[in-house]
């Protein structure tokens, strides 16, 4: 179950995690070398810190990892009273935090939160009743955020303000229908335009936040496209991450390719350079 692609800009890797498998992985493009680092939980996300090492959102709450011996060092857990949810999705924000979500093992509606992780390891709960947290993104001028709970079929946009991590005046901009299949993972683009993987979808779109249109789909060879983030040199290339869990033999017989991570390189559009954790 990949999810969550971050592009490293000082090692030129791109890193991903498996949610079932308990593993973030990272490749290089450059050398074809990839690496996996086991975290022996669930991991709903991992976000690179300043010092080079990942911040992860696993099953059993926030930690630290150790990228070279994946050594984990557990932080807070805002949810150990409730043991029938895991993370789901997290990125590091413009204010250097931490930001991830919550949903229930089964699928339970309204069951999750969404969380700040401070740099001094305090947690602060952001949003309630969350379904399925999923794709999240700011705005370049870092004063708007964007945020999908999936079963809403929505892209939610609110106020952000880095210095004290508040968000607040919500408002819907982008409607997708249930046909696109459901919004997962999201990322931004350096127009301003929202780049949203979709669930039982077969494909990446492309949407304008300032009118809810869509202008662009691109189909991929696996139905349950799960995050997209742009990396390499010129931030031009988009990496594609994919699940096979919950498929069927005659539907893995149909998308051998289920599960990959995918590049399409040079893809016309530029990124944003992630941010990492820690005091900015």
């Amino acid at each position: 179950m990949g999810e969550g692609p971050v592009w490293d800009i000082k090692r030129g890797v791109i890193c991903w995690i498996d949610i079932l498998d308990g593993e973030i992985h990272e490749y290089s493009p450059e050398s074809k070398k990839h690496k996996t680092i086991p975290v022996n939980q669930m991991v709903g996300a991992a976000v690179i810190c300043r010092d080079g090492n990942f911040l992860a959102a696993l099953k059993n709450g926030f930690g630290f990892v150790n990228r070279e011996t994946g050594e984990v060092n557990m932080l807070a857990n805002p949810e150990s009273h409730i043991p029938g949810n895991r993370f789901n999705d997290g990125k590091c924000g413009p204010d250097g935090r931490f930001w991830a979500g919550t949903m229930s093992h089964t699928d339970e509606p309204g069951k999750g939160s969404f969380y700040a992780f401070d740099t001094d390891h305090s947690v602060s709960k952001k949003i309630s009743n969350v379904s399925i947290s999923n794709g999240m993104a700011w705005s370049a001028d870092h004063k708007t955020f964007y945020y999908i709970d999936t079963p809403t079929f929505t892209v939610a946009a609110y106020d952000f303000d880095k210095n004290t991590a508040e968000i607040s005046n919500k408002r819907v901009v982008i409607n997708i229908p249930k046909e696109d299949g459901s919004p997962d993972g999201m990322t931004i683009d350096s127009e301003g335009m929202l780049w949203i993987a979709h669930w039982d979808g077969w494909q990446i779109t492309r949407w304008n936040p300032d009118t809810g249109k869509k202008l662009l789909s691109i189909p991929l060879p696996a139905a349950r496209i799960t995050s997209c983030a742009f990396g390499g040199d010129d931030m031009d290339d988009l990496y594609i991450t994919s699940a096979r869990t919950g498929l069927t033999k005659d539907q893995l017989t149909e998308q051998p390719l289920a599960g990959s991570l995918f590049i399409i390189k040079n893809i016309g559009y530029k990124g944003l350079q992630g941010f990492e954790f820690g005091k900015q």
